[in-house]
């Protein structure tokens, strides 16, 4: 089936079911995300010191013929990527484009039992995971989703780590 476009809400009585193939990317070295590629989708981080850049939000691209209901209206507010930490990270990082900024948090846990909750500054644009304190051992998520105008959210987050738990979030 090819990729439909809906104006309004679209509601379902029983659910959506997301299966197949394409379900799961494997990223497996140096990635620059899109939206048509990659949100909605369950990424396996399979490089354990990739980088993954977040496409550049977009808030202002209703056409000027066409409006909001333009399939080609490349506006990505809501835009959610799922990362699963398939191999264990030595130096993984999520970036921005560096105008888009990291809002939210981050929940460490650590095999010990210690849990941490980070909050990104104003300036950070990186969320890094090193196996350890900053978090990214196998089963670690991280869900982030284009909120507004040079907003990311970091959402639904759970980091494993061990030793001194550290913030992942820096600036570029």
């Amino acid at each position: 089936m090819a990729n439909t476009t809906f104006s309004g809400p679209v509601i379902s009585k029983n659910g959506f079911q997301t299966t197949g193939p394409g379900a799961t990317i494997a990223l497996t070295a140096n990635t620059t995300l899109t939206v048509a590629d990659h949100a909605g989708r369950i990424l396996l981080t399979q490089d354990a010191d990739g980088i993954f850049t977040l496409p550049s939000i977009i808030t202002t691209a209703d056409a000027a013929v066409a409006g909001p209901q333009d399939y080609n209206n490349k506006n990505n507010v809501g835009a959610t990527f799922y990362f699963y930490v398939d191999l264990t990270a030595t130096d993984v990082q999520i970036v921005t484009d560096g105008t888009d900024k990291f809002t939210g948090a981050a929940m460490i846990g650590s095999s010990g039992g210690t849990i941490s909750s980070f909050f990104p500054g104003a300036s950070n644009d990186v969320l890094s995971m090193n196996g350890t304190t900053t978090g990214g051992i196998v089963g670690s998520v991280v869900q982030v989703t284009a909120l507004e105008s040079a907003q990311y959210l970091v959402h639904n987050t759970l980091l494993l780590g061990s030793g001194s738990l550290a913030t992942p979030f820096s600036d570029t």
